[in-house]
């Protein structure tokens, strides 16, 4: 009996040999990750430690006294200056103001104001907001916020902000005189969410042509432009400019979703992927509004991210043509971690393709700086304002849905490039158009007129009816004698003068009909704006959309 046991278990030991084996190779390998990533927490900490001691004994023992907190911001940004230029620490501090230009609303009173002769003027009130239904107008000056005099020469913009912004139900008391008399005024305000419009403008430039000018993409952005262009829509849109000229980007969700009422089925509008980061791919997944209409894209070289993600979208698929100046060139994604003191980082993770394949990201190898002054060497080279200087950032050949050849690696390259106009560039015209003076005679003129000025019921009757060669002839007489050669010498070739003329009128607009009015007066010496119409309206659109 003992033998038949003894070599049951010699049959037994090499299996049970070998099972202690492989648990000593699997223990040995768990082992040896549990003791590396011990050793990578004890570097990590280490090295926290590290700079924790030099921070401790340069505020125990250093000659002088230091704010701790700018030591650690700037360690902060010395080892984000390693990595790519779009990689940052927004500090706590910075914090509001950006999330709240992202989020697309602020609490506050609901209304915009200029500095003028060193008094706060109020220069538009926001339709139902707190400011409106308390009484306040155009045209009140901004005494005192609470018991604090707010003119002066050492009044400024973000001291009034700060003033008069605060939380959701607070209230503040604000002294207003009124424009037609020295008599003063006090109401109690409640302060309350005021929209941030992403979408500038939305307007009718003819019978058939729809334009609507987006100058971020915000957490509202999609629904501001569903809203606008089923309203253009249904006075008899069918054709669209959207115009993403200074746009530097924003929400990614935003753009995909607009690009997804301009493109029918299940098409593709963007994808990322990163080194750590799985590709995403965003496609179009419902009916669109606007899948069949004639479409223009306008982009400048400060037209970025979000921006370039719809710009490449609609010329990578022939939906429609892009027109203006090559883009900025941003094609890297960032992701927000949140710090436990208010900061947040925003890490790069990812690089987005469209959907020919292309990133549009371009080179930072010479580094941050280098990087920055990339628009300076673009009008030095003469690509912004020469008609045939168009310089792809890299010679990767790429195809659109009908075989167009588009390149990568520096913006989206636009197909009209329209270049600035080097006698707009001037700078004596620029000087006197955003003199203090002009801005004083357009608010003065606004104020002494208003009456009149409002009989106008719409942007096209006073686009119509209203003189602007005597707005023109008054402003020349109300400036002062040392501006007035300088202003001579600026109007003296017929162009810059047709364009300063429909400037002051546009900006009078402006008053009247808000942005609106603006960009409806001012869309005639628009280069950018003129072009895409006369391509939508001949035969050079379906040119490149066919080709």
């Amino acid at each position: 009996m003992d033998q038949h046991k003894g070599r049951r278990l010699n049959v037994w030991t090499p299996l049970l040999f070998s099972l202690v084996l492989i648990f000593g190779m699997v223990l040995g390998f768990n082992l040896r990750d549990t003791l590396r990533n011990k050793r990578d927490i004890t570097t990590i900490a280490e090295r926290n430690d590290r700079l924790e001691q030099i921070i401790d004994l340069i505020k125990e023992r250093y000659v002088d006294s230091v704010n701790t907190n700018l030591l650690y911001e700037d360690a902060i940004n010395g080892i984000l200056s390693h990595l790519d230029p779009h990689t940052t620490y927004i500090t706590p501090d910075q914090m509001q103001s950006v999330t709240e230009d992202l989020e697309g609303s602020f609490f506050g009173i609901g209304v915009e104001f200029s500095i003028l002769r060193d008094t706060i003027q109020v220069t538009s009130v926001v339709e139902g907001g707190p400011a409106q239904r308390a009484g306040v107008d155009i045209g009140d000056k901004l005494i005192k916020v609470g018991d604090s005099i707010v003119a002066g020469k050492n009044v400024t913009s973000d001291r009034i902000i700060k003033m008069l912004r605060g939380a959701q139900h607070s209230k503040v008391l604000v002294t207003l005189q009124p424009a037609s008399d020295s008599s003063q005024k006090k109401v109690i305000i409640e302060r309350d969410a005021i929209p941030l419009y992403s979408v500038e403008a939305n307007l009718m430039l003819d019978a058939q042509t729809a334009y609507i000018k987006i100058n971020r993409f915000s957490a509202t952005t999609y629904h501001e432009f569903e809203k606008a262009l089923r309203e253009l829509k249904a006075k008899g849109a069918n054709a669209l400019i959207i115009d993403l000229r200074q746009n530097p980007g924003g929400y990614l969700d935003a753009a995909t979703a607009i690009a997804d009422e301009l493109l029918d089925g299940d098409k593709l509008i963007v994808y990322t992927e990163g080194r750590n980061t799985p590709r995403q791919e965003y496609r179009a997944a419902k009916p669109g509004l606007f899948e069949n209409g004639k479409v223009a894209i306008l982009v400048d070289e400060s037209s970025a991210s979000a921006s370039e993600v719809l710009a490449g979208a609609v010329q990578d698929w022939d939906r429609g043509i892009v027109v203006g100046r090559r883009s900025y060139g941003k094609g890297l994604v960032q992701e927000q971690y949140d710090m436990d003191n208010g900061a947040a980082l925003r890490l790069t993770i990812a690089k987005y393709y469209t959907p020919s394949g292309r990133s549009i990201q371009r080179s930072y190898a010479k580094g941050k700086e280098a990087y920055a002054e990339d628009i300076v060497e673009r009008f030095h080279s003469g690509e912004l304002v020469g008609k045939d200087s168009l310089i792809a950032g890299d010679t990767t050949k790429f195809y659109t849905n009908n075989k167009r050849t588009v390149y990568g690696g520096g913006g989206i390259t636009p197909d009209i490039h329209v270049p600035y106009d080097t006698a707009k560039l001037n700078s004596a015209l620029l000087n006197v158009l955003f003199s203090e003076s002009t801005r004083n005679y357009l608010w003065d003129y606004f104020l002494s007129h208003r009456t009149q000025l409002r009989q106008y019921k719409t942007i096209a009757e006073f686009d119509a009816a209203f003189e602007s060669a005597l707005l023109l002839e008054n402003f020349a007489g109300s400036l002062p004698d040392r501006m007035v050669p300088l202003y001579s010498s600026v109007l003296a070739k017929p162009a810059v003068k047709v364009y300063f003329e429909t400037q002051l009128k546009a900006q009078l607009a402006r008053f009247l009909f808000r942005n609106n009015g603006y960009y409806a007066v001012s869309a005639k010496t628009d280069e950018a704006l003129q072009a895409a119409l006369q391509a939508l309206e001949g035969g050079r659109y379906s040119q490149f959309i066919k080709r």
